[in-house]
């Protein structure tokens, strides 16, 4: 089974999210929408007709989308079966959350990593 096939997301807590990202837009560059993300379009190598993107996000320090974690920095792994890989990485003793969603985004899930960290993983639509 694979397991993570790509980077869908960075998102970061900042002390002020909207200036944080018109600094970004204004010397890196980085295409800041009015709601305060980026997207970088990226296709797969061993195979181009899969299309994708990367998100880039800094959300306000006070978020609880990070909890339980208190690191200020969480990465979205894109995966190919979230289901399948959270039943490994569950049955190998990572800390995987119960939740899951799932929308016209596609299906996510959430684990820690040893010091902490909340990962984000997501399975993106089919079509």
């Amino acid at each position: 089974m694979k397991r993570v096939v790509g980077i869908g997301g960075v998102f970061f807590k900042a002390e002020d999210p909207k200036a944080l990202g018109a600094w970004y837009e204004k010397h890196l560059g980085v295409p800041v929408t009015p709601y305060g993300h980026a997207k970088f379009s990226w296709r797969r190598d061993e195979d181009p007709s899969v299309r994708g993107a990367t998100a880039w996000k800094p959300f306000p320090r006070d978020t609880g989308y990070f909890a339980p974690s208190g690191s200020s920095l969480m990465v979205n792994y894109i995966v190919d079966d979230l289901d399948a890989l959270l039943a490994a990485l569950k049955a190998e003793g990572v800390t995987v959350d119960e939740k899951r969603e799932e929308s016209a985004f596609g299906k996510f899930g959430w684990a820690m990593d040893p010091e902490g960290n909340r990962i984000e993983l997501w399975e993106p639509p089919k079509a």
